[in-house]
């Protein structure tokens, strides 16, 4: 095999990439390594806008596989109508979901501990003490019950929650008990004190945090945004946050990045963080393994893993 793939990691940093495909490296700089036409395996530069990993793909006449090193793929899909039948869309699966987990539990503490109020205080010099909420005899919903919320759910294991009800597109069993469809999730929401998203953004899950959704949940409930920031209808979201019926804490907004005079910035009730749930230590580690892994399948024609979507079937 004699094609060109690009990394956006030099690949003299990836320990064991197999032998025989030309390496090439390109993590959006204005120039190409190569031709993109001889490219038969892209590796999308991770964390960079949409605009500029989709940039080359309209000149990858004969690329074969599109790989995301980030869990979503919907800053990468609307690139893929210039390719030709047949090209895989691979996520990274098994990248973030330890970086994102923890993430997701520093929001839910310090949203629930009121830290953020404290580093106020703090900056003042001032001692603000008081009874806050636990975690602990919470009920919790997790709204996107793939590999992110399975592994949520693990790190919320020893907080002594009430329950933990999970929800997807459609119904399972697991291991931790059943997940309930998409279908069930209004009558779910009147109970969880705290509202985990963690879903794919995709046609069905735009604006699915839409006023009527926020009508349901409790009063003082969280709502946690780890998914996309188009899963929640942000002017619904201010409205809810300005009544004081709901707090929130976001990794992800919409728009993104935010503004800084942006409503939500000084909305009540509400922690931001910009968009931080996979850029940690444990990326890069965790990325390299999986591009190993995925190349070397590909080199020796083995099943790849996380196959997305293909184009030119009724999924792209």
């Amino acid at each position: 095999m004699t094609a060109d793939v690009w990394l956006p990691i030099p690949p003299q940093e990836i320990e064991g990439l197999p032998e025989g495909p030309h390496y090439r490296f390109w993590n959006g700089a204005e120039d190409f390594p190569a031709d993109p036409a001889e490219c038969a395996f892209y590796v999308v530069p991770y964390m960079k806008p949409p605009a500029l990993g989709r940039r080359p793909l309209p000149q990858m006449t004969n690329v074969e596989v599109v790989q995301t090193l980030s869990a979503g793929t919907d800053h990468v899909e609307p690139g893929l109508r210039h390719l030709r039948p047949g090209v895989r869309l691979c996520n990274a699966r098994g990248v973030h979901e330890a970086s994102t987990a923890e993430l997701t539990l520093t929001l839910i503490l310090a949203s629930l501990r009121g830290v953020p109020d404290f580093v106020r205080a703090q900056e003042r010099g001032e001692w603000l003490g008081g009874f806050r909420p636990a975690l602990a005899d919470k009920n919790v919903l997790i709204v996107g019950y793939g590999s992110i919320g399975a592994a949520i759910e693990d790190r919320l294991a020893p907080f002594e929650l009430a329950r933990v009800a999970r929800v997807a597109r459609s119904e399972r069993t697991t291991a931790r008990g059943v997940v309930h469809p998409l279908t069930e999730l209004p009558a779910l929401l009147p109970e969880a004190d705290v509202v985990i998203l963690s879903t794919p953004l995709t046609d069905a899950t735009r604006h699915l945090v839409d006023a009527d959704f926020l009508a349901r949940m409790k009063d003082g409930a969280l709502l946690v945004n780890v998914a996309r920031g188009g899963v929640v209808d942000t002017k619904a979201l201010l409205a809810a946050l300005e009544s004081g019926r709901v707090t929130a804490a976001l990794d992800v907004t919409d728009p993104e990045p935010l503004p800084q005079d942006h409503p939500l910035w000084q909305a009540p009730g509400v922690l931001i963080s910009p968009h931080v749930g996979g850029p940690t230590s444990a990326f890069l580690p965790r990325a390299k393994r999986l591009l190993v892994d995925q190349l070397s399948r590909y080199v020796n024609r083995e099943p790849l893993r996380n196959v997305i979507l293909t184009t030119g079937t009724t999924h792209a």
